[in-house]
């Protein structure tokens, strides 16, 4: 009889699971197959056998591989559901111990969040099925030399691809986690200068252009673009304007009681608007459509 006895520890319903669901494909291809529990020795062994005497012929030899084939399939899936969270909080552990335990369960909710935005899109689209196929791979590579696995040790001994992969994901969540935390803490400096200071003005218009430049005007609707050049260059050394960080620099030096944006959708930079939102909470306004904004495009379209 041919079969691969896979080694288990602890509960073996949601593998068997996995395994039913994933073998019942053989019997689409004719090939007579049993699943098994087998306990002995304090133990647990599941067994997945072809009924077949006939080792050698050629319809034995292509559905043993198939179940092969199938039960790696199976293995992989249960990988990934069972231990793949486990990998990740043990890297985490491992190789970021100086966080504390809140940091770490933030971070192993990132990575997740990271893995489950893979399944849909993005810059990890492909990440489920790369690590699912690395699983697959080393399973039929590993039946190649026996047919019998020790699930646990398989996982830690056998999956270093796999494991590194984690552990790719893993800092870059941990970068994330750091550039996240270091912009909280730059939006609360922010927010404290405009709070100790008084408002210089009651309204700032602000109105975006697509050359990546704005222009200011006061509650009157008088331009002040120049004044802010002209204060901001003086506290800066020599180079190239950066007008994004002359926008933020001015609005937090009148610190006015309300913004609004004019144009919005020409800002390139949208961290910058979300920026400009998270310093002047509940101060900003994205304004619909006005002459200020007609204005601007006409200006813009000659």
């Amino acid at each position: 009889m041919q079969f691969v006895c896979i080694g288990v520890e602890g509960s073996t319903g949601t593998l068997m699971q996995h395994l039913n669901s994933e073998l019942v494909q053989l019997k689409k291809e004719k090939v007579d197959y049993s699943l098994e529990q087998i306990d002995k020795d304090g133990s647990t062994s599941i067994v997945c056998s072809i009924n077949d005497d006939n080792y050698y012929n050629e319809k034995s030899v292509r559905s043993y591989r198939a179940l092969k084939v199938r039960i790696a399939h199976a293995l992989a899936d249960y990988i990934i559901r069972q231990y793949e969270e486990k990998l990740i909080l043990r890297t985490i552990n491992s190789n970021y111990c100086y966080f504390n335990a809140a940091e770490k369960r933030d971070i192993l909710n990132n990575v997740l969040k990271m893995i489950e935005n893979s399944d849909k899109n993005g810059q990890y689209g492909l990440f489920k099925i790369r690590r699912r196929n690395i699983i697959i791979r080393k399973l039929l590579d590993y039946f190649e030399s026996t047919n019998s696995l020790i699930l646990d040790g398989f996982v830690n001994f056998r999956l270093k691809d796999y494991i590194k992969d984690l552990e790719e994901i893993v800092d870059k969540a941990v970068d994330d986690y750091l550039m996240d935390r270091e912009y909280k803490e730059f939006i609360r400096l922010l927010r404290y200068f405009v709070d100790i200071q008084e408002p210089k003005a009651d309204v700032i218009h602000v109105i975006a252009g697509y050359n990546c430049n704005y222009m200011l005007l006061d509650q009157s609707k008088k331009e002040i673009t120049n004044e802010c050049i002209q204060e901001f260059i003086s506290e800066v050394s020599d180079g190239e304007i950066n007008y994004d960080d002359l926008l933020v620099s001015s609005l937090i030096t009148f610190a006015p009681r309300k913004i609004v944006i004019h144009c919005d959708g020409q800002i390139k930079n949208k961290e910058l608007l979300e920026t400009i939102k998270n310093v002047f909470s509940g101060k900003v306004v994205i304004c619909n459509g006005c002459e200020l904004c007609l204005v601007n495009v006409v200006k813009t379209e000659k």
